[in-house]
């Protein structure tokens, strides 16, 4: 008779091992499966860096001097072109003739003197005029000593035009006999200095444009040969200059 096989069923290990209770660590019971802890969600808040003062003062300063740095360049451009199209010049002036009526000492010993002064203001300028303004003076010096003063009368001068002014100066020095007797010794010498001085508000004319008042300051230094009063006086020398003051 024939062997008879043993058939073994074949037992599934890991079905077994997973259907063998786990021991507690006490011996007894099933040890549950651990459970994960709920996770939280904390919030992180983001903290805004401080502002820097100085770097908000940097850009003010910055943006200020820019737009004065602007202004000056428009400003300047401005004045380049009005430059360009009218081509300013200072007028100018000369001294035609002197003549004294009268130089003479009163009872106070105070200086007496009246001059007639006629001199030429010349315009260069095409495109601009010229408005002499009330308040000019014109005056005659002997070392810093005024003998006398006049008026400029007020006129408007157009362009390249040329205007003759006849002035009177009046004054009185109360060192009268110390200046008389200065005025004959230098009178001796046939050379006679004398400064005439302006001093003239004037407003600038462009085409239709009046601009603010300025001043015309200047000076002559003439050098005559006599002072006596109702003769023709001769002028040697004469040399001017001006300059406009804003």
């Amino acid at each position: 008779m024939a062997d008879h096989q043993k058939i073994h069923p074949m037992v599934d290990v890991e079905a077994a091992t997973s259907r063998v209770p786990l021991v507690s660590d006490k011996g007894t019971g099933i040890r549950p499966q651990a459970q994960v802890p709920p996770q939280r969600t904390i919030p992180v808040m983001q903290l805004n860096p401080p502002r820097k003062s100085g770097s908000c003062f940097c850009k003010c300063f910055c943006w200020t001097i820019s737009i004065l740095v602007l202004l000056i360049i428009i400003i300047a451009a401005v004045i380049g072109i009005l430059y360009l199209a009218f081509q300013p010049k200072l007028p100018k002036y000369s001294v035609d003739s002197l003549k004294i009526s009268d130089l003479r000492l009163n009872l106070d010993l105070s200086l007496y003197a009246k001059f007639d002064v006629k001199i030429t203001a010349n315009n260069p300028n095409k495109k601009i005029g010229i408005y002499y303004e009330k308040g000019g003076r014109l005056s005659v010096w002997y070392t810093k000593t005024q003998l006398c003063e006049g008026s400029l009368p007020k006129f408007y001068q157009g362009h390249q035009n040329i205007t003759k002014l006849d002035v009177e100066l009046t004054g009185q020095n109360q060192y009268g006999n110390t200046l008389m007797n200065a005025l004959q010794q230098q009178q001796q010498t046939g050379r006679i200095p004398l400064d005439l001085k302006v001093d003239a508000p004037v407003a600038i004319k462009l085409g239709r444009l009046k601009l603010r008042k300025v001043r015309i300051l200047g000076e002559c230094l003439l050098v005559v040969d006599s002072l006596s009063a109702n003769n023709q006086i001769s002028i040697k020398a004469s040399n001017c200059k001006f300059k406009l003051k804003l």
